[in-house]
């Protein structure tokens, strides 16, 4: 059997403070219901600089300047110790600013919602052309010569037809528009999310195809799995993000769907791809997701009690192509996928059990033969604070726990299991951005490096959000060093046909 590849892919993450101040939801609901709370008034002192972002370890690890180990070798807490001369580009992607992302949404907006101030368009249209990846693979920047408007006017649409504004520095330059009076699905709120998911996405597809080498018209199929949902009120969740984030970047010849499954929805949209790619269905797909607004700032009240910046102010955003084996890269087993069925229960013994071991011995494999585990790999300085733990090293300890009573492990081994098979969480609490797939860009260097040679990734989700089910969700698949054989050699060519010409002449006799 031939499996397909991890051909390439693309990490960016978007600075946004005033979003997170103005329309991240523990802080649109505090302003709602406690105008005055002192959480509200700690906020401006507890935001961080785009240089303080951008110097943050977690974010270099994320688009690729350090490696998620390279953590350990900094002083905690991260971020009162900057990396010196951080770059906002890295290997896998780039750190983007709010300046620019406002013109982002201005400029993927199809229907005339977002409208930005004449002196601020006219400056951040003249950014984003020159920007190189922006102006080489968006197929056009033109929305952002059209409706310029005064701050008057854009005040007067805020209180009159319920805009939601856009803040830069705490000074309004735009607003986004409802798309329709009295749609629920709709709203200027709803709006905002979608159009925020839409352009941080846009932007990390085309840094997929500015970091790795292939053209927007050589995709064939998108899958988006983010965790929102466009659509109108009699289809609250239709869809298609992904033809349109697609249709931004020039993919003429690709269609398209979106996948959710809560955080696991990534890990769902890696299986379907490779299903995709290895049925030869399609010979290029491309896996994508934009950021969540809603979840700016989740747990800054919890941030703020401990005196530490408002570090959940990064919308993050990934792209993974999937491809035809070319011999080379990483290949991505379809033969070992482990699944949370709906009868395996809730209990993380059960959990782990299903998601990582079952799919192991079913091919003969045991916990020991993968070199590390990508599970949920949620930056700590983000959840500590808020009370979860560290959830990396949680699930760490549960698959070497399952080792040690599997007896692949001894008891003793447990804590060195843990340090052997993980790595520090580095990525923004965005759902399902930090489920696993993260680390692919560097599972895929390191296995080319020859630095290990297989690597497990794991996608959990709260199904239960939701309220439809109090089930929860887990899927899991290998990615490994190439073999070199891009052809199934099983049996030959010449074989098939002739297996084939048999079954005809058999068939055939049978009907006379």
């Amino acid at each position: 059997m031939t499996f397909p590849v991890l051909k390439g892919s693309a990490y960016t993450l978007v600075h946004t403070p005033d979003i997170l101040v103005h329309e991240g939801k523990l802080q649109e609901e505090e302003m709602r219901n406690n105008p005055d709370s002192d959480y509200l008034k700690a906020i401006p002192d507890h935001l961080r600089s785009f240089e303080d972002v951008v110097g943050y370890g977690p974010n270099q690890a994320y688009i690729g300047n350090i490696h998620p180990r390279d953590l350990k070798d900094i002083e905690q807490p991260w971020y009162e110790h900057p990396i010196e001369n951080a770059s906002t580009e890295g290997k896998f992607g780039s750190i983007l600013d709010e300046e620019s992302f406002y013109g982002c949404m201005k400029a993927v907006d199809m229907f005339d919602l977002v409208v930005l101030e004449s002196a601020y368009q006219e400056k951040v249209a003249k950014k984003l052309n020159g920007d190189p990846v922006i102006g080489k693979y968006w197929v056009t920047l033109d929305k952002l010569t059209e409706n310029p408007a005064s701050v008057d006017d854009i005040q007067k649409l805020i209180d009159e037809k319920d805009a939601k504004p856009l803040y830069l520095d705490d000074k309004l330059v735009g607003c986004v528009k409802r798309a329709h009076e009295f749609d629920a699905a709709l709203t200027s709120d709803v709006m905002f999310e979608n159009l925020v998911s839409k352009a941080s996405a846009a932007y990390g597809l085309a840094e997929l195809f500015s970091k790795n080498d292939i053209e927007p018209k050589d995709v064939d199929y998108l899958i988006e799995c983010s965790e929102e949902g466009c659509g109108d009120m009699f289809q609250r969740g239709g869809g298609n993000y992904a033809k349109a984030i697609g249709e931004i970047c020039g993919c003429v010849n690709a269609t398209g769907s979106d996948t959710r499954s809560f955080c696991a929805g990534p890990s769902h949209s890696m299986v379907e791809a490779a299903a995709l790619v290895q049925a030869g269905v399609y010979s290029n797909v491309v896996v994508l997701a934009g950021g969540s607004s809603a979840k700016l700032g989740m747990n800054g009240k919890d941030h703020v009690k401990k005196d530490q910046p408002l570090i959940e102010d990064c919308l993050g955003t990934f792209a993974i192509h999937v491809a035809e084996n070319d011999g080379k890269s990483p290949v991505i087993r379809t033969d070992i996928v482990g699944k949370h069925k709906i009868g395996s229960g809730a209990a993380p013994q059960a959990i782990m059990q299903a998601i990582v071991s079952d799919p192991l011995e079913k091919v003969g494999m045991t916990i020991k033969d993968v070199d590390v585990f990508s599970a949920e790999m949620q930056n700590p300085e983000i959840t500590v604070p808020a009370g979860a733990g560290d959830i990396p090293t949680a699930n760490y300890k549960m698959i070497a726990a399952l080792g040690i009573m599997k007896k692949v492990f001894d008891r003793t081994q447990l804590n060195q299991v843990v340090e052997d098979i993980g790595m520090p969480g580095f990525v923004p609490t965005q759902g399902h951005i930090p489920s696993g797939v993260p680390f692919l860009g560097h599972a895929k260097e390191m296995i080319e490096n020859g630095d290990i040679h297989r690597t497990m990734i794991i996608g959990k989700g709260s199904l239960f959000l939701g309220r439809l089910t109090n089930l929860f969700d887990g899927i899991s698949f290998i990615v490994e060093a190439n073999d070199g054989k891009t052809e199934d050699e099983t049996v030959d060519k010449d074989t098939i046909r002739q297996m084939i010409a048999e079954s005809m002449k058999q068939f055939a006799a049978s009907l006379k």
